[in-house]
């Protein structure tokens, strides 16, 4: 929702109470306005947009934040988001209004923050009490001994006090619910390691925990701050699919009069006008105009559909040509749209199931940790009959089987491996996309934006005149309809110049047209022309000269850079590729035959695409969808992993797992094998923290180990699991 900045009157209590008169609100002196710009990616992209959008006459002050890949500008009240897409499609940018309430709504994400600063506060604590026990390693004794472990004691507690607090929240949650966690053994470790060291420190004992205590909380820190870098801190894609509604519509009051409302003000029966260019904001029906929709975004169709009276539409739906008088059948959520958020919130529910290596391993090793050391307890206890003894030892067995190789053992690996594809082009945005991937045995791609760039190509300006051209670049510059573009990029691309034409006019959900020395041509659909559609064109245009039969322009949907080289490698590793698309069935046969893929499903609906997934995971396959936009979003929150391209849709991104941030769609094969070697690191590193309990956990059962054994055992195996990890790189 637009927000809007009042400034209010001024005015006394006694004013107000004496008079019966109301002090109106003074109008808003500005609106804030919130962009949605998908394809931007650099330093240079944002220089760009804020220099054209400050040229817009009511334009205050235009900000754009490349992370969020969002447009915030501050405007007059009358400039409307509508007025800027044009301007922004002129700079080369695909822009989509966001709704700025609904934005607003969701608190920022503190969590990557909060870790850093509770890892910095175990950091310096722990350099601190480290010192301090290098002396008392050193030799020192008696009263110095006993005072260092005093100032150690008062650095220690308040230190994991308040840098603990993840493990102690983590295992006071899965204690409540009767279950064992990662944290549990931590945190038990932690409480005996203080109980203990307290206890000697007020006996004089010799040794105190205090330094291994603090160290396995950096340690443990270090891998969830690690795990916590690797996820993108986005909101659920449900949400973002809502900040995607229109926040305005134009209704029509009795009289005919056209009025700005917001779209949660709207009622089935309103009649709602839609100018060129704006998007549905209900479903409905349309009951006054004729036009052409693009619906790519929900049905992946590449060729705009024509729409006259009587003719279905849709939510997110875009009006390309003509005003649309539409009367409203399901607002708010009962709309198309709203029903696509909730499939994707359907299918987030259902990824959440996953368990991840390091949960799996926690299962074993919380349970076994526990039983061994009070086993110890209990053995050292029958043994001397000495409390302080068994309980020491049983601190010592904790702490040596600390899992500070298991904390790091994922993210290490995850995090290097997310380096080496951010290198070749890819942005892992989940800490379990790599396990995930490297499971994958079916590949299914989306067709339009994904496999394909989603822009028509003129294929046939050979075999006409550059007479022809030239009326058909004149006729086209007249529209903005995706075939009239792709004529005036092909004219460009030869150098034509646009003949001279007078009367152009657009008919909306025909073509356009216009006279050319006197003689009336025309631009559009076949049907317009009085022509039978030509058998076996994909997609056509024609053109009308006056002379002759009308000239037939085909077009063919450009494929992305890498795409057969992709579909190709994926193949040779033997993954099962298919192509899903909700867009025709030719258009997509013919891909499928460009491509070499050998199973392709057309006219696929959100819904039916997500039936697709499941019933492919219930037949035990993986699948890794990759796809661009709202009618992929459920899909790629159901799939087992998922990959949308930069150039997607901001729900289709936030939905999936990894971004493809470059065109080139080369790096999915090398991603497939990176997550496979990744996989096979956190398993050797699992191995190795498992060796290294073994060798470590019978001297702590022993009573050998001491806490600068401890302290070492903890370090050396923390960094063998990291030096692993980097490998990858």
């Amino acid at each position: 929702m637009t927000a809007h900045t009042h400034s209010r009157l001024a005015v006394c209590p006694g004013c107000v109470t004496g008079s019966d008169t109301q002090v109106e609100p003074a109008p808003p002196t500005k609106v804030s306005l919130a962009l949605s710009l998908p394809t931007i990616h650099c330093q240079a992209c944002i220089s760009k947009v804020e220099r054209g959008l400050a040229k817009v006459p009511g334009v205050r002050e235009a900000r754009v934040n490349l992370t969020l890949k969002r447009a915030f500008v501050e405007a007059a009240p009358e400039l409307h988001a509508a007025d800027l897409i044009p301007v922004l499609n002129d700079l080369g940018y695909e822009s989509h209004e966001l709704d700025l309430a609904t934005l607003n709504a969701t608190a920022s994400n503190q969590q990557g923050r909060d870790l850093a600063m509770r890892l910095a506060v175990a950091g310096f604590a722990s350099m601190n009490v480290m010192l301090l026990s290098v002396s008392v390693w050193a030799g020192a004794s008696d009263a110095t001994r006993d005072m260092f472990h005093w100032i150690s004691a008062a650095i220690t507690i308040p230190a994991v006090a308040f840098a603990g607090q993840p493990f102690f929240k983590n295992a006071w949650a899965a204690l409540r619910v009767r279950r064992l966690n990662m944290d549990v053994p931590i945190v038990l470790a932690l409480l005996l390691a203080l109980v203990t060291s307290l206890w000697e420190t007020s006996l004089g004992g010799e040794h105190a925990y205090f330094d291994a205590a603090l160290t396995l909380v950096f340690f443990l820190l270090v891998g969830r701050f690690l795990d916590q870098r690797t996820r993108a801190a986005a909101r659920s894609a449900a949400e973002e699919l809502a900040a995607l509604e229109v926040p305005n519509a134009m209704r029509l009051d009795p009289k005919g009069n056209p009025q700005d409302v917001p779209v949660r003000a709207l009622a089935v029966g309103d009649k709602i006008l839609v100018r060129p260019g704006g998007r549905m904001p209900v479903d409905g029906e349309i009951i006054e105009g004729k036009s052409e929709l693009d619906r790519s975004l929900l049905t992946g169709e590449t060729v705009p559909v024509y729409a006259e009276t009587g003719t279905i539409v849709s939510a997110g739906e875009v009006n390309l040509t003509g005003p649309l008088t539409i009367l409203a059948t399901a607002v708010g959520e009962d709309t198309s749209l709203h029903r696509m958020a909730d499939l994707v919130a359907i299918a987030e529910s259902g990824r959440s199931r996953y368990t991840s290596l390091a949960d799996r391993a926690a299962k074993l090793y919380a349970p076994g940790v526990h039983i061994l050391s009070a086993l110890a307890f209990v053995g050292w206890y029958l043994y001397t009959f000495d409390l302080r003894t068994a309980l020491n030892i049983a601190a010592a067995v904790l702490i040596i089987t600390c899992p500070c190789a298991l904390g790091l053992a994922v993210p290490a690996v995850t995090t290097a491996a997310s380096g080496r594809l951010f290198k070749k082009g890819l942005l892992i945005k989940n800490a379990t996309a790599m396990e995930r991937l490297a499971v994958v045995d079916t590949v299914v791609f989306d067709k339009t934006g994904t496999l394909t760039a989603g822009t028509p190509e003129l294929t046939n300006a050979e075999l006409y005149s550059v007479k022809d051209l030239s009326i058909a670049f004149a006729l086209a510059q007249g529209s903005e309809h995706p075939l009239a573009r792709a004529i005036v990029k092909a004219a460009h691309g030869l150098n034509i110049e646009a003949a001279p034409i007078t009367d152009l006019c657009e008919i909306p959900g025909f073509g356009t047209e216009g006279y050319v020395a006197g003689q009336r041509v025309r631009l559009g659909r076949a049907g317009w022309l009085g022509v039978d559609v030509v058998p076996g064109h994909l997609t056509s245009s024609y053109l009308d000269t006056g002379e002759g039969t009308p000239r037939v322009f085909t077009f063919v949907d450009r494929l992305r850079p890498g795409a057969h080289e992709a579909v190709s490698a994926l193949q040779t590793a033997g993954k099962t590729v298919i192509l899903m698309s909700g867009d025709n069935e030719a258009p997509v046969e013919h891909l499928a035959a460009r491509l070499n893929i050998e199973h392709w499903h057309a006219n696929a609906l959100p819904l039916t695409k997500l039936q697709e997934i499941n019933a492919m995971a219930a037949a035990g396959r993986t699948v890794l969808m990759v796809g661009d936009g709202l009618n992929d979003t459920a899909a790629l929150t159901a799939a087992h992993v998922s990959v949308s391209p930069a150039s997607a849709l901001d729900a289709a991104r936030v939905a999936s797992d990894i971004v493809l941030l470059g065109q080139n769609l080369e790096p999915l094969a090398d991603a497939c094998r990176t997550a496979e070697q990744a996989t096979r690191r956190i398993r050797e590193n699992f191995r190795m923290a498992t060796f290294y309990n073994v060798v470590a956990v019978p001297l702590a059962v022993a009573g050998l180990a001491t806490p600068l054994i401890a302290a070492l055992a903890m370090s050396l195996s923390s960094i063998t699991v990291s030096l692993n990890a980097l490998r990858l790189r």
